[in-house]
C-alpha cells in the first residue's frame, strides 16, 4: 500500500443491515469501510490473517463518518477506499460510498499496528509498500 492509492469494492445493502423502514443503519457504514481496507490489502497480495498470525493487529484509533444521504435496502454501492497517510505506526484511510455517482457518505479512520500486548509497532513491510 501506498499513500494515494485507491481501491474500489462493491457491496449490496443486505437486509439484516436495514432498519423497518429499509434504510442502513448508521452502525453499518463502518463496516462497510473496514471491507474496503481489507479487499484493498488483499488487492496488494497482503491478508489481515497473516498479520495476526505474526502478532501484528491494526487498531482502528480514529474514525469519523459523515452521513450525507441513506443507503437502502438492495441498493449496490461502490466503498472507495484510498491510503491518505502511511507513517512508521500508523495509516490513514479516506472513504467515499457511492450508489452510481451520488455520495452517501464520506469517512476517515486512522489504524495504529501493535502487538498482542498492545504496544505500538512499526508497519510490516507487506503494509508499507
Amino acid at each position: 500500500m501506498n499513500e494515494g492509492d485507491l481501491h474500489v469494492l462493491s457491496v449490496r445493502v443486505r437486509y439484516n443491515e436495514c432498519d423497518p423502514m429499509g434504510v442502513a443503519h448508521h452502525s453499518i457504514y463502518p463496516v462497510w469501510f473496514e471491507q474496503g481496507r481489507t479487499e484493498m490489502l488483499r488487492a496488494d497480495g497482503g491478508r489481515y490473517r497473516d498479520l495476526e498470525a505474526q502478532g501484528m493487529f491494526l487498531a482502528v484509533v480514529k474514525l469519523s463518518v459523515a452521513y450525507r444521504s441513506p443507503a437502502r435496502y438492495d441498493d449496490m454501492l461502490d466503498v472507495e477506499t484510498k491510503v491518505t497517510r502511511l507513517g512508521r505506526a500508523k495509516i490513514e484511510h479516506e472513504y467515499t460510498l457511492r450508489r452510481e455517482d451520488h455520495v452517501l457518505a464520506t469517512g476517515t479512520t486512522t489504524l495504529a499496528c501493535i502487538d498482542r500486548e498492545g504496544h505500538v509497532r512499526e508497519i510490516p513491510d507487506v503494509l508499507s509498500g
